[in-house]
């Protein structure tokens, strides 16, 4: 083990022991969430000793088109500008011509990875969603993500990786044909957070045993899932700790679980939170340093680099090891203030930290070793293409 910087703190023994790749309990995680700022350097340096020893040099990222399937949305989450009220005229449903179009477009830019938002089973709630479907022909908007991920899969052989929210066992099912992986991140297991008045009033699709059992759901089924926390949301310090312990829970037992967003919130006019304080990057280099620690060197950590343009290569020093998708054609839909770094610059800022930047595909390199369990066969056979003996882009495939 490496020694961590001398502290009389009483963190220094939780440390010591998270870089034994010891398994912290809750009082450990609390002790390190609840440490005090003078703390944050040493707890940091932990994180990153963690996360070198299991993830070495090497700092992924993925190139995507983002592909925003519809806006509409049954939630009314107090922070999202990515979903549109029916009378709006961004509330939309992208047509099958312009989903090939946006992924035909990603694929000439180098993208392998199609990453489909849409908002949370809106035809429950909207008329206008309804009529989409009809004209669309389909029942339900999951089954035209359904149809949709087949189509790019087929016609452009990107990779899907849909992220429609909460999911039932037969709804996984039946988009893991078509999906090399799917995503929806928790955000919080905080029950308050759902009541009058807070982030997730009005968002049946927020509550905390529905994200739950759709992360369950996919581990039973062997998909490659991403989830997350979402942090400044109203949640406090323990909340964001149980959260990282629930996730940390399902994947002792499923092993599906490739990688963990830390997401900080940001403030968008027109929304609840508009004039909520955003999460400083103190904070953030925090939470992303107990992360690390409370799910072990091997986990996948990401933070989005578009989040906090002039300050996220400090995240490099808090243990992160993956930039999450990247797009060279498309925004970020959920926050399109936020522009994505070009590749290059992305680039030179992990060399400025002494570490390299490599692509990845939409499965991690440990979940490709194994393809028959985490893989549909039409996904398999898609992966000699672009990977390397290492499960990443081949380095002739990465452009700037």
């Amino acid at each position: 083990m490496r020694v961590i910087s001398k502290t009389q703190s009483p963190a220094r023994d939780v440390l010591a022991r998270a870089l034994e790749d010891e398994i912290l309990g809750r009082d450990d995680v609390l002790l390190l969430a609840d440490a005090p700022a003078s703390d944050l350097p040493t707890i940091c340096e932990a994180a990153r000793q963690l996360r070198d020893r299991h993830k070495g040099r090497t700092i992924t990222y993925s190139r995507k088109v983002f592909i925003p399937l519809t806006t509409l949305c049954r939630d009314k989450c107090a922070y999202c500008t990515f979903a549109k009220a029916p009378g709006s005229p961004d509330a939309l449903t992208l047509t099958p011509d312009d989903v090939l179009a946006i992924a035909e477009s990603g694929r000439k830019m180098g993208c392998k990875e199609a990453l489909f938002s849409l908002g949370e089973r809106p035809e429950l709630q909207h008329e206008l969603a309804r009529e989409h479907l009809r004209r669309l022909g389909h029942p339900t908007m999951l089954a035209y993500l359904r149809a949709m991920c087949e189509l790019v899969l087929n016609e452009t052989g990107l990779l899907p990786h849909p992220n429609p929210g909460t999911l039932t066992n037969a709804e996984i099912a039946d988009l893991r044909p078509v999906s090399a992986s799917m995503g929806m991140m928790l955000e919080s297991v905080s029950h308050r957070l759902t009541e009058r008045g807070q982030t997730h009033f009005g968002c049946p699709d927020k509550a905390p045993r529905a994200r739950l059992d759709t992360l369950r759901a996919a581990g039973e089924q062997a998909v490659p899932f991403t989830t997350g926390i979402l942090i400044g949301i109203g949640e406090t310090r323990t909340e964001r700790v149980d959260s990282l312990l629930a996730i940390r829970e399902i994947q002792e037992k499923y092993g599906h679980i490739q990688e963990v967003i830390i997401q900080n919130f940001r403030a968008k006019p027109g929304t609840r939170m508009a004039d909520c304080a955003e999460p400083s990057t103190d904070e953030m280099l925090h939470t992303l340093a107990v992360a690390r620690l409370t799910l072990g060197g091997k986990m996948n950590l990401q933070a989005p680099p578009n989040l906090a343009p002039r300050e996220y290569g400090r995240y490099l020093g808090a243990g992160i090891n993956d930039w999450g998708g990247v797009s060279p054609l498309t925004p970020d839909h959920i926050n399109p203030e936020a522009a994505w770094p070009k590749i290059d610059e992305l680039r030179a800022t992990t060399a400025k930290w002494q570490y390299t930047l490599r692509e990845r595909l939409a499965v991690y390199p440990e979940y490709l070793s194994n393809p028959d369990h985490w893989l549909a066969p039409r996904c398999q056979e898609l992966l000699p293409e672009h990977m390397d003996a290492d499960g990443l882009v081949k380095e002739d495939e990465t452009l700037c």
